[in-house]
């Protein structure tokens, strides 16, 4: 762990950033090639960022110091130390360009200062920044500023001595300081006792901030915190002030009455390379948390949140994190086994009533209802295609296509299905007729289902936009009701039924001899007293995860992925931050089951 006291801190406003995959970061191309991940942009409280160590590849000679940072590209400089802030050699500055921050042993310099350099940029866009190749790359680094003379300062004018002060009736009696650290997070709360009632300012700074205490007195000192925090008192004829350095970290300031007190708590995240836990104490409104032993339960109101399965672009991947704001979430687990080469799931995927992914038809699976209802069970689901006269049974749900097979196919704007002197069909949600008819290879639009075929294996099948056409999924269950589904998730096994341990690896096609039946960690979705409930395990077998759910009361429970996957996260958390039940950072992932609240979810 990182002591507060021998390093600089980032923000905490910069969280999505550390929090891996953040929301604002993007990746980097230079010339239209994308660099590696390590330099992509991070999000600071000032905007956008990029490492200084990176600059030299778009042309800008530097000097990455800290206490004097020079960035020169061609008659244009930037010189930054904190004394002076950001000054300009060549030309004018036209804007106030963000401070210099420093994250994971590395400065970093706002995108506004390479704008005001005049740094060419091919394409910004939300989800790529990609800089003009150099004609070339500097290879040294430029010394240090140039030292200039102080100026001299003015002779002050005498002014007339003004009358005394009044006295100070309102003393800073006792500071007292707290510190807490959960997991990687700490908070520190600084106590100013008061003898009576004062009014109080605020300013804050980089690096800590300032409260200022007009008509107050106080015995001036200085003292170094357990966290490492500088906190010096100064007292003046007008009053007193308190300066709190905080090295980054976030604070709240807020006053207390009987005794008159000022509060400080400053939370800062010492160690990125750690989720931050939840905040116990700050749970969102219907949100139920539960530790027993290596077991944490987290359970939602139904009347509050519904679940629903969420998923990155086919073929991607992202943090569990991401996914939940993609949708306006308020938690979220990792879904199902999945291909990391490819990214693509290995079971069934259905969202919203379409299929994305198809069923290996042998493994649990999870599904949810648009109200909401958490179903159990093993499904075998076929997309049905029915006609005038007729009804199909979909062989395949892939983009691949196959003169043998009718495939089925939901299409993402840049995914290529069909093939020479096969038809494909497109087919809106909810439609009842061929929206459009093609042949060849062909990219359905994003939401659009495409059927791919050989007219002349499926002749009974429509051959032009406008017959008669309708798709339904076929669950072929009885174990739940299935037919009422939107959302499913296949994954595995199924761990509790009814309240008992339900294990049986061999129905569901597991071999209890690979990685997959490995001790690690475990996660899976269940009910616990009416609530559909997140279960992680900390460490251990599916069939020790299984004996203390069903411990715990849980009624139902399906383990999702697991191991290295496993990531269960809840939005808020100590100053924001969002917290996890997993102390070890996951890989990105394709799905994740999020609970959304009723309100957006009725919105969509």
């Amino acid at each position: 762990m990182v002591k507060r006291g021998n390093r600089s801190f980032v923000a905490l406003v910069l969280v999505g950033a550390l929090l891996g995959g953040a929301a604002g970061a993007r990746p980097v191309a230079i010339g239209g090639l994308l660099q590696s991940g390590a330099v992509d942009t991070r999000q600071f409280a000032g905007g956008e960022a990029l490492a200084v160590w990176t600059l030299p590849r778009l042309g800008v000679a530097v000097r990455n110091d800290p206490q004097d940072v020079r960035l020169l590209y061609g008659a244009r400089e930037l010189r930054y130390a904190p004394a002076t802030g950001w000054r300009a050699i060549g030309f004018a500055l036209t804007q106030r360009l963000p401070l210099p921050e420093l994250a994971g042993g590395s400065l970093y310099v706002p995108l506004a200062a390479l704008s005001a350099l005049g740094v060419p940029v091919l394409a910004d866009t939300p989800g790529l920044l990609d800089f003009a190749a150099p004609a070339s790359v500097p290879a040294d680094t430029l010394p240090p500023s140039p030292v200039t003379a102080a100026p001299v300062a003015p002779v002050p004018t005498p002014v007339t001595p003004a009358p005394s002060p009044t006295p100070l009736n309102t003393h800073l009696a006792t500071v007292r300081v707290s510190r807490t650290l959960h997991r990687t997070v700490e908070v520190q709360r600084v106590v100013l006792e008061l003898s009576g009632p004062a009014a109080h300012t605020v300013t804050r700074e980089a690096q800590g901030l300032s409260i200022g205490l007009p008509g107050v007195g106080a015995q001036p000192g200085t003292q170094t915190l357990e966290s490492g925090d500088t906190l010096t008192v100064s007292a003046g004829p007008g009053g007193s002030a308190v300066y709190l350095g905080t090295q980054g970290g976030r604070s709240e300031v807020f006053a207390l009455d009987n005794p008159p007190r000022i509060v400080i708590d400053t939370t800062t995240y010492t160690d990125s390379r750690v989720p931050p836990p939840i905040n116990p104490e700050a749970l969102p409104e219907g949100v139920t948390y539960r530790a027993l032993g290596k077991l944490h339960l987290l359970s939602f109101d139904p009347a509050v949140y519904v679940p629903r399965v969420v998923t990155a672009p086919a073929g991607r991947a992202s943090g569990v994190a991401d996914l939940v704001r993609s949708v306006g979430g308020v938690a979220g687990v990792n879904g199902g086994y999945f291909d990391p080469a490819s990214n693509l799931p290995v079971d069934l995927v259905a969202v919203g009533g379409l299929m994305t992914a198809g069923s290996l038809e042998k493994r649990a699976t999870l599904g949810f209802t648009a109200q909401g209802e958490t179903l159990f069970g093993y499904p075998k689901p076929r997309y049905v295609v029915s006609g005038t006269g007729f009804s199909v049974t979909v062989n395949s749900v892939r983009s691949k296509p196959d003169p043998a097979l009718l495939t089925a196919f939901v299409g993402d704007g840049r995914t290529r299905v069909g093939a020479d002197a096969l038809s494909t069909l497109y087919l809106a949600p909810s439609s009842a007729a061929v929206a459009r008819a093609l042949t060849g290879v062909n990219v359905p639009p994003a939401g659009t289902l495409a059927l791919t075929f050989d007219p002349a294996r499926f002749p009974q099948l429509p051959a032009a936009a406008g017959a008669p056409l309708t798709v339904s999924l076929n669950w072929r269950a009885t174990d739940a009701p299935w037919d009422t589904a939107q959302d499913a998730l296949s994954a595995g096994p199924l761990l509790v039924q009814g309240g008992r341990v339900a294990i049986n690896p061999a129905r569901e096609g597991f071999n209890t001899a690979t990685n997959v039946w490995r001790p690690t960690r475990q996660v899976a979705v269940g009910t616990l007293s009416g609530q559909p409930t997140v279960a992680y395990f900390e460490h251990g077998t599916p069939e020790a995860f299984a004996a203390a759910l069903a411990a715990a009361g849980v009624r139902d429970a399906v383990r999702l992925d697991s191991g290295s996957s496993s990531a269960a996260y809840l939005t808020g958390g100590y100053a924001g931050l969002g917290g996890y039940l997993n102390t070890v950072w996951s890989r990105p992932v394709p799905n994740a089951v999020v609970f959304v609240p009723r309100s957006a979810a009725a919105r969509k």
